[in-house]
């Protein structure tokens, strides 16, 4: 997968329920994507299922937004996990529309 076909993100939980719906909707049900924020990273250098660039359409984000609020440390400052996948997403070429 890559280029043109859209990838569709429903996050229905919080926290680790992230890396379900994003192996579902890059891989369909069942499917693996990154179980942490590194492995996420690692899956978007290609071989798991999506090779960037494409376009993820995130369902729900304000509502996702409000669930990943964890903060972590980013270099000298934290960020909360949501801003940091977005930053991973941007850095592998990955569009992200948040609907």
């Amino acid at each position: 997968m890559g280029g043109g076909v859209p990838v569709v993100l429903r996050l229905l939980g919080h926290g680790d329920s992230f890396y379900c719906a994003i192996g579902e909707a890059v891989n369909g049900p069942g499917g693996y994507f990154g179980w942490n924020l590194d492995a996420l990273d690692d899956c978007l250098c290609g071989g798991w299922g999506a090779n960037a660039p494409f376009t993820l359409h995130w369902e729900s984000s304000a509502e996702s937004r409000a669930r990943l609020v964890e903060r972590v440390p980013v270099g000298d400052r934290e960020v909360t996990v949501f801003d940091l996948i977005l930053k991973i997403f941007e850095e592998r070429g990955v569009s992200v529309i948040l609907e």
